[in-house]
């Protein structure tokens, strides 16, 4: 469910995120949105930390109730420079783009699209689907090396599962306890997911990235501070392991990675360097430019004025 960035979320200049810090939990209460007609907790950006490695948005959406009647439809819509991430906790959730891809995506399964220099998307209730949906939405900055390429789609029904004393691991992105990931990665970053079992697990970390918390269910405890939904968990560099500890099971997803070295821009549903880059793709969108090609859908097109730089806004 994806973006969209607003000004509440980000700075509209482009700015390396805050400096890592070493061995230090910083919590930072994300802010209560709405995607569509979907309530969601939207824990990065924050106006101070745009990235964890190369994470650089996470909504939290869920659990609600959808039927026939209540839906959570989104009308298709353009991104680039980023790679969305879809991951589900309960409910059945389906994914068009304009490459012509669709993809029923149901919990355990990993849906990857690549916006690269231009693609749209749709996410719809499928069919008569009645239930619970509980899900996350990430995107990661993809660095200057891809940015401007092809876009793509992969899913991935099945995804390695290290074994790890207290917890239930799934590795979305990356290398993690011995196992590694099939998703394409263009940085070195890593998404894990964690169910875990009292007392708690003991994570191992690499020294030289970042990691971050995002909490989905129950709570957790790390170096005595307590993390539920809602809130970033920012852990810092330094670490070659991580202590969670729970009084009740939990679940929560470890972002992490080098610290992303190239400064960013987020507005709307895009990640770039500069304003003018934006301003262009806002405008090719609402143009109907094949740039972002068309997406077989029902739903109607998402839509945006111009962004808050541009002298025709408000007009």
């Amino acid at each position: 469910m994806s973006g969209p960035i607003t000004t509440q979320d980000a700075p509209t200049s482009a700015e390396v995120s805050a400096g890592a810090v070493e061995r230090e939990v910083e919590l930072e209460r994300g802010r209560e949105t709405m995607v569509g007609e979907l309530p969601v907790r939207r824990v990065l950006p924050r106006r101070m930390r745009r990235t964890v490695g190369s994470w650089c948005f996470a909504d939290h959406a869920g659990p609600v109730s959808v039927d026939e009647e209540h839906r959570v439809d989104i009308g298709p819509h353009p991104h680039m420079g980023l790679q969305t991430v879809t991951w589900l906790v309960s409910g059945e959730l389906l994914h068009r783009d304009s490459l012509g891809s669709e993809q029923v995506i149901r919990p355990g399964q990993l849906n990857l699209m690549t916006a690269g220099h231009g693609v749209s998307h749709a996410e719809e209730n499928p069919g008569r689907f009645r239930g619970e949906l509980h899900l996350v939405q990430l995107w990661v900055a993809q660095p200057e090396a891809t940015r401007h390429g092809a876009p793509a789609f992969e899913h991935h029904a099945e995804l390695p599962r290290p074994e790890l004393p207290g917890a239930e691991a799934t590795v979305l992105i990356g290398a993690f306890a011995g196992e590694v990931s099939p998703a394409r990665r263009d940085s070195e970053h890593t998404g894990v997911e964690l169910v875990l079992h009292r007392p708690g697990a003991v994570l191992p970390l690499r020294r030289d990235d970042e990691y971050a918390l995002v909490v989905l269910a129950g709570a957790l405890s790390v170096d005595e501070q307590v993390v539920e939904p809602g809130v970033l968990a920012y852990l810092g560099t330094g670490r070659d392991e991580c202590r969670l500890e729970v009084g009740a099971p939990a679940r929560a997803l470890l972002l992490g990675g080098p610290p992303f070295p190239e400064p960013v821009l987020m507005w709307w549903n895009f990640v770039a360097r500069t304003r003018e880059e934006v301003s262009v793709a806002r405008r090719q969108w609402t143009e109907r430019d094949e740039r972002f090609g068309t997406v077989a859908s029902r739903l109607r097109r998402v839509e945006v004025g111009p962004p808050p730089w541009d002298p025709r806004k408000g007009r």
